[in-house]
C-alpha cells in the first residue's frame, strides 16, 4: 500500500530567537528536519511531503539534494490546517503518516509498527508519557480507549493532572483524513485548527484510535528553544556512545565525544577526550585517537594513532600510522603503511611513502613522497605560484635536510640528500647530493 508522509515543518520558532527556521538547528550537526526525512525515507513505498511556511525559501535549499514534495502554508494556522494544505497531494486510499520537522530523533520501526496499525476501522497514535506534561495536550481516555485529545490552554484542572500527552505523531487512512479535515474548528483558546481534534471524530464513528509509546521520551521529544535542543543534543550523543562501546570501542569519557555524522570502528579502539567525528569517519581495529581530535570524511586503518590537537579532513590513513600531536591533514592526503606525520606538519592532496617520516614543522602539499624518505623540521613544498599548483616528487629513500624549500614542479631522486637550509628550484637525480644556500661569511673581530 502506498504510504504519504506529511512533515509539518512550517513554523517560525520564535522562542529559538533565531532567523534561521526551527526545523533547520541541528542535532548531531544535521538540520533537524534532515533526522526526520532520511528515517522517513526508509518506509517502502512512500512519498515524502513537507509542509513549509516560514523561511519556506531556506528550508528548500537546505533540502533540494532530497526527492520531497514541498507544500506552502501561507498562514500558520494550527496543525490541522497545516496537515489540509497537503491534502490535495495524497493519494486516494493510502496511509498517511504524519510527522513533525522539529522532533528529530523518532526511528523508522516505531513509523513503520504505527502504520501497520491503520486500517478502515483504526488509526494510530503515538503518545508518551513525562513526570511534568505542562503545555501539552492532554490524552483522554475511557475505559482504556483513547477518546479525545485536550490541549493543555483548553484543559480542565482534572484533565491537567493527566501525564500521558500527545506527542502530535499518527498514522491515519487517507479517506479518513479527507473526511475530518474540512470539518475541524478553530473556536478553541488558540483559534487553531487541531489536527487532535481527529482523534474525538474518530472515537464518535467508532474508529479505533490504537495508542502506542516509544522506548524513551526523547525519541518524540521537540525542539522549541536552544535549552532543549542541547538537552536533546546531549541525550542523543550519548547514546551514539553508548553504541560505541557495545561495539568494543573504549571511550575515555562517554560524555566527551561528540559525533555529527556516522563513526564505525573496529575492536579494541580507545578514543581520548573532546573527540569530534563529521561526515563519515571509518576507524580499524586498535587505532588510537587522542584527545581534541578532529576527524572528517577520513579512514584510519588498523594499529595506527591519532595524537592529542590532530586534525584530519578527507583523508586515508593506512596501518600502523603516527599522526601529531597538532598536525593536520587537509583533502586528499595518503598516509602508506607506517608512515609518520609529526608535530606541527600539515599536509594537503599528497602521498606519504611507506614508512616515510615528516616529524616536525613542515608544510607537504601537491607531493608524492616515496617510501622511508626522511624529511627535515621546517621543509616545505612551494607549490604554488599565484596562479597554478605545481607538484613536488620526492623519490624512495630520500633525505630532505632541515629548512628546505622544494619549489615546484620539482623532482628528488631515489636516495638523493638535500642539504639543510637549501632552496631548490631543479630536478636532483638518484643518489646525488644537493646544496643550494649561500656560501657562510665570517669576519673575525667584527665591530657592531
Amino acid at each position: 500500500m502506498i504510504t504519504d508522509i506529511v512533515i509539518l515543518a512550517a513554523g517560525q520558532g520564535t522562542r529559538m530567537r533565531s532567523a534561521k527556521p526551527k526545523v533547520l538547528h541541528t542535532i548531531a550537526g544535521k538540520p533537524m528536519v534532515e533526522h526526520v526525512i532520511n528515517q522517513a525515507q526508509s518506509i517502502p513505498d512512500s512519498r515524502i511531503h513537507l509542509v513549509v511556511g516560514h523561511g519556506a525559501e531556506q528550508v528548500k535549499a537546505a533540502l533540494s539534494d532530497y526527492s520531497v514534495n514541498f507544500v506552502t502554508q501561507s498562514e500558520q494556522l494550527g496543525t490541522g490546517h497545516a496537515v489540509a494544505q497537503a491534502l490535495p497531494s495524497l493519494t486516494e486510499g493510502s496511509r498517511v503518516l504524519i510527522l513533525y520537522g522539529d522532533v528529530p530523533l523518532t526511528p523508522a520501526d516505531v513509523m513503520t509498527a504505527m502504520l501497520s496499525q491503520v486500517t478502515a476501522n483504526s488509526m494510530s497514535l503515538l503518545t508518551v508519557e513525562l513526570a511534568n506534561p505542562q503545555g501539552y495536550g492532554r490524552i483522554v481516555r475511557q475505559s482504556g480507549a483513547i477518546t479525545a485529545i485536550v490541549e493543555h490552554k483548553d484543559a480542565s484542572d482534572d484533565q491537567r493532572q493527566i501525564r500521558e500527552i500527545n506527542t502530535g505523531i499518527m498514522a491515519v487512512s487517507q479517506s479518513h483524513l479527507a473526511k475530518w479535515l474540512p470539518t475541524l474548528s478553530s473556536d478553541n483558546a488558540q483559534s487553531e485548527y487541531y489536527l487532535t481534534d481527529i482523534i474525538a471524530m474518530a472515537a464518535s464513528e467508532q474508529v479505533a484510535v490504537v495508542g502506542s509509546q516509544p522506548a524513551f521520551e526523547q525519541l518524540v521529544q521537540g525542539v522549541n528553544n536552544r535549552q532543549q535542543q542541547a538537552e536533546l543534543e546531549r541525550w542523543y550523543q550519548r547514546q551514539l556512545a553508548e553504541q560505541l562501546m557495545a561495539e568494543g570501542a573504549t571511550l575515555a569519557d562517554p560524555a566527551r565525544i561528540d559525533i555529527r555524522g556516522e563513526l564505525s570502528t573496529g575492536s579494541d579502539c580507545f578514543i581520548d577526550i573532546n573527540t569530534l567525528f563529521e561526515g563519515k569517519v571509518e576507524l580499524g581495529n586498535n587505532v588510537t585517537v587522542g584527545a581534541n581530535c578532529i576527524l572528517k570524511n577520513c579512514t584510519v586503518a588498523d594499529g595506527s594513532v591519532i595524537e592529542p590537537n590532530s586534525i584530519i579532513d578527507q583523508s586515508t590513513v593506512a596501518e600502523n600510522c603516527t599522526v601529531g600531536p597538532y598536525a593536520r591533514l587537509r583533502p586528499g592526503t595518503e598516509l602508506a603503511i607506517g608512515a609518520k606525520i609529526g608535530n606541527f606538519v600539515e599536509t594537503k592532496k599528497s602521498h606519504i611513502g611507506e614508512g616515510a617520516k615528516v616529524n616536525h614543522l613542515t608544510y607537504i602539499g601537491d607531493a608524492e613522497i616515496g617510501a622511508k624518505v626522511n624529511v627535515g623540521a621546517g621543509t616545505i613544498t612551494c607549490n604554488y605560484d599565484g596562479v597554478n599548483k605545481f607538484k613536488t616528487v620526492v623519490g624512495s629513500g630520500a633525505f630532505i635536510g632541515s629548512n628546505t624549500s622544494l619549489v615546484a614542479p620539482v623532482s628528488v631522486g631515489e636516495n638523493a640528500v638535500i642539504g639543510a637550509g637549501s632552496t631548490i628550484t631543479k630536478d636532483v637525480e638518484d643518489n646525488a647530493l644537493s646544496v643550494a644556500r649561500g656560501r657562510q661569511l665570517t669576519k673575525s673581530n667584527w665591530k657592531k
